[in-house]
């Protein structure tokens, strides 16, 4: 990791620290209901500024709902979702993103035909170049918030390790490499809290190291993350809470150590036959099955 890496990862956790007394996360009695289907049932928890919370249960559990309600995708039909005091339930995305949910996506989705640079600059927030009479009236505006673009999108591109593929188009990049870049555009956004859906799922063992570390990294520097994982090894190494979610209810919350003593963890999912039909277990890379709902 460069020192400019460094400095750009440095300056999002020095905006984490200066909003931490306000960035808690609170949800409040949040149901989602899809017809006669509560996707989500009254859940309540709370993200500490500052930590990594991982979210894990099995497949229908009402994770990636809860996430989407979150950052805006979706509406809840009751409840309160709050970010630092400040409503994000009924934000639509744009909305919530400025007032700074960011998040990345379980199979990500970057510009095919843009380069990794451009994927990243293109996340950047309210640029000059952005308003049509500036490109006119204040042109060196325009140019110095470019370079300044470009210098901070280099800096993420370093951090997660994809310097030298910078100029290479994001359709050549394994799926493993679009979920670095997939963290870079959100880091571009300057987040106060970083949702992160499934970043090991599909990643080969290097490449989920690589991942760990960065997530390691933003942890130190004060950024607070909330993060979705089927991979239990990682939760357990990574996170300081963990929330299970069952049948779109919480069923648990606490340390790693005590979630996985839970009586009603050991017996729902750990002791027998999951609901997404294989015998699940904390030893290895144990998982939930594939695909998190």
């Amino acid at each position: 990791m460069t020192s400019g890496s460094s400095a750009s990862v440095s300056a999002l956790g020095d905006r984490a620290a200066r909003e931490a007394s306000a960035a808690w996360l609170d949800v409040a009695a949040v149901t989602k209901r899809f017809g006669a289907h509560r996707a989500v049932d009254g859940v309540s928890f709370r993200v500490r500024p500052g930590t990594i919370t991982g979210l894990i249960g099995p497949n229908g559990a009402g994770k990636t709902t809860m996430f989407n309600l979150i950052a805006g995708t979706l509406r809840p039909t009751a409840g309160r979702i709050a970010l630092g005091g400040r409503r994000l339930d009924g934000l639509p995305p744009h909305r919530a993103l400025r007032a700074g949910v960011a998040r990345t996506f379980q199979i990500p989705r970057p510009f095919a035909a843009m380069t990794v640079l451009e994927n990243v600059m293109l996340a950047g927030q309210d640029q000059p170049g952005e308003r049509f009479w500036a490109n006119w009236l204040a042109p060196g505006a325009v140019a110095a918030g470019e370079r300044s673009l470009r210098e901070r999108a280099r800096e993420l591109i370093d951090f997660v390790d994809l310097g030298a593929l910078a100029g290479a188009a994001a359709r050549t990049l394994s799926g493993g490499q679009r979920k670095l870049l997939e963290l870079a555009r959100a880091l571009m956004t300057g987040p106060r809290l970083l949702l992160l859906d499934e970043p090991a799922a599909g990643v080969n063992p290097t490449l989920v190291e690589s991942i760990a570390e960065r997530i390691l990294t933003l942890h130190r520097a004060g950024v607070t993350i909330f993060m979705i994982e089927h991979n239990l090894d990682l939760v357990m190494r990574l996170c300081r809470p963990v929330l299970v979610m069952a049948g779109g209810r919480l069923l648990c919350e606490g340390d790693p150590e005590t979630v996985r003593s839970d009586p009603q963890v050991v017996e729902a999912y750990l002791g027998g036959t999951s609901r997404s039909g294989g015998t699940s277990r904390w030893g290895g890379t144990s998982r939930w099955g594939g695909t998190s709902r």
